[in-house]
């Protein structure tokens, strides 16, 4: 078994102390800039990824704190209503342990990530709206610490803890809905169809192929529904969204709305997008569920103000759970990976698809 290289490992190698090494990672101002590149890239290819943060403050190795990772900005936690929902639910778990919450938005830039990652003092890592491409991933499983996934990912693994829902059934159902509503004319908006934070019209070949798990499972569960009433994927419009907001929903929304022949249909993966594609209707006078049918996910309360149809999923209990898998799992495998039911809730911005 291989030895897990050390501080003194990378010491021993460069012939310098111990705590010249340190200084590379903890105090770079006491060290040449071409002095801590060098250290850095040692240590690097002896695999070793920097001090233990929980080792150097707490001897203990309990520090009492979760890592929540996501890819996008800090203030995401606190104004999108599905985060606010699920960190809820996850603080009422962390709280009965004594435990607290580190939110850690992580850069696109693969160094940074994994610094603030290999930074975080922490007993163990919530995954939550983080890309499967994104450099920290690598980072997070390097620490060794448990993890849990708020989606249901990493399924072939008998060892991955996740709370998820069954995307694809959850859109295959909603789908369903429209097709049943008469719509054969659609498009699709997410975000995370590319990785590129752009608003625009996208060609997908094959959305099995597409890279991030939320996005491909909700686009192929709207596929499989059109599919079954003759409608192919290369008749359905998609649209990429630069980022989950009501603006770029908006965005998006028009990029369908402004090309003839006009979708009677439009379905969001979530519903923070499908709040601008209502506002993008509004702009141009046509009416929700009369001229163009809507569809969100996730079910946050202004969903029902907007009398928007929508799908639901539980975001207050994934939380605690999410919780609970981290801080007092089960100890039966197979009881740490947890589906949690969906609906799909009717409301006024469905309806018969208009006259073609």
């Amino acid at each position: 078994m291989a030895v897990k290289p050390t501080l003194q490992t990378v010491a021993d190698a460069l012939g310098i102390s111990r705590s010249t090494v340190s200084n590379a990672y903890s105090r770079p101002d006491q060290l040449s800039p071409r002095l801590r590149e060098k250290i850095l890239e040692t240590a690097r290819q002896l695999g070793y990824s920097g001090p233990n943060p929980a080792a150097r403050s707490l001897r203990s190795g309990r520090v009492g704190a979760i890592g929540v990772v996501f890819s996008d900005t800090l203030s995401y936690a606190f104004t999108d209503p599905y985060a606010v929902q699920f960190l809820r639910g996850l603080a009422q778990t962390a709280e009965l342990h004594d435990t607290g919450l580190l939110l850690m938005p992580v850069s696109k830039d693969g160094e940074a990530a994994a610094t603030v990652v290999n930074n975080a003092v922490v007993d163990g890592f919530c995954i939550y709206c983080l890309t499967d491409w994104h450099p920290s991933l690598q980072a997070i499983r390097a620490r060794g610490l448990p993890i849990v996934s708020a989606e249901r990912r990493d399924q072939d693994d008998p060892d991955a803890r996740f709370v998820g829902i069954d995307e694809a059934a959850a859109t295959l159902a909603a789908g369903r809905h429209v097709t049943g509503l008469g719509h054969r004319r659609v498009a699709l908006i997410a975000d995370w169809i590319i990785p590129e934070r752009e608003t625009r019209p996208v060609t997908v070949a094959d959305p099995e192929k597409l890279p991030y798990y939320v996005t491909r499972e909700r686009l192929l569960g709207y596929r499989d529904a059109l599919a079954e009433v003759g409608v192919g994927w290369p008749q359905i419009q998609t649209v990429n969204a630069a980022q989950n907001s009501r603006a770029a929903g908006a965005e998006a929304a028009g990029h369908a709305l402004d090309r003839a022949p006009r979708p009677t249909a439009i379905l969001a993966v979530t519903d923070i997008l499908a709040l601008g594609v209502l506002d993008a209707l509004k702009a141009r006078g046509l009416r929700p569920g009369k001229d163009v049918s809507v569809i969100g996910f996730d079910d946050i309360p202004e969903a029902t103000s907007s009398r928007l149809t929508t799908i639901a999923q539980p975001a207050l209990e994934k939380g605690r759970l999410t919780g609970t898998l981290l801080l007092d799992p089960p100890a039966d495998p197979a009881e740490r990976r947890i589906l949690l039911p969906t609906r799909l809730r009717v409301r006024a911005s469905t309806g018969p698809a208009p006259d073609q």
